[in-house]
């Protein structure tokens, strides 16, 4: 499998688009962004983000992956929704959130290999 960010047929109707990054190591270093049908709301998974929790290391990850986030071209706001989810306003494509993101995870994805 590739680290290709690829779009995805929806399996919510809520759901209006779906990106993905395909990896084999999907624990570690996938991520996905899900533009809801309703307003300019996208939804950002980071897998990784599930089992990562402890610092500093966890905080780390999550303050880059909000400055990813709020960096990306059409990005208004940026907004930790979950654990492993953030919700992103404005009108960014879903490939330029993915790879945004991506970039962190495999930054620090020796580090999380090594928490893990």
């Amino acid at each position: 499998m590739s680290d290709d960010v690829q779009q995805v047929q929806p399996l919510d109707s809520g759901i209006a688009e779906e990106w993905i990054r395909k990896t084999d190591e999907p624990h570690l270093r996938a991520v996905s962004a899900s533009k809801l049908r309703s307003g300019p709301l996208w939804s950002v998974s980071v897998w990784v983000m599930e089992f990562i929790r402890t610092d500093p290391l966890e905080s780390e990850l999550r303050r880059r992956i909000a400055d990813a986030l709020s960096g990306v071209s059409g990005v208004t706001g940026v907004e930790e929704e979950d654990r492993e989810v953030w919700t992103v306003i404005g009108t960014p494509t879903g490939r330029a959130l993915v790879e945004a993101v991506a970039q962190v995870v495999d930054d620090l994805a020796p580090r999380t290999r090594n928490s893990l």
